[in-house]
């Protein structure tokens, strides 16, 4: 089931399941070590999947300016089953909800596939981002589209 919750509404076993799961993908599987954990989190609402008290895909919303939400910590725990572009798209919906007129990201180059599927295109040479190849990506609404 996808929720969309604020950092308050979050249960302390939501927040621990997203916090080990964005430890286990990005600090651990990237061999990446960096502070994940931020004060972003106090002002973002998540967009999590979870299944019987698994977490399976999440990411985060921010606002990053007065016209652009930001989309961070996208991440899935099982690949390949399409739970990376539901919270994706749901994201974009609830990103746009907010009177967004862009949506930006900083998306790892081997999934930058993955965002253009949902219309994302490269705003951005390539950039290290903790020794990780990036790029920025925007979206920019439709109105119609929501």
């Amino acid at each position: 089931m996808i929720k969309v919750k604020t950092y308050e509404q979050l249960t302390k076993d939501e927040l621990y399941r997203m916090l080990k799961a964005r430890q286990d993908v990005f600090v651990v599987e990237q061999n990446c070590p960096y502070p994940d954990i931020d004060e972003t989190d106090l002002r973002s609402t998540f967009v999590i999947l979870e299944e019987d008290d698994r977490h399976l895909a999440s990411c985060r919303i921010f606002r990053k300016d007065s016209t652009t939400v930001q989309i961070g910590r996208m991440l899935t725990t099982l690949r390949s089953k399409g739970y990376g572009a539901q919270v994706l798209n749901q994201a974009v919906r609830a990103a746009f909800e907010t009177g967004a007129d862009t949506i930006y990201i900083e998306a790892q180059t081997y999934a930058v596939g993955f965002y253009e599927r949902e219309g994302f295109t490269i705003t951005s040479d390539e950039f290290l981002e903790d020794g990780i190849p990036h790029v920025c990506m925007e979206l920019h609404c439709k109105r119609t589209d929501i």
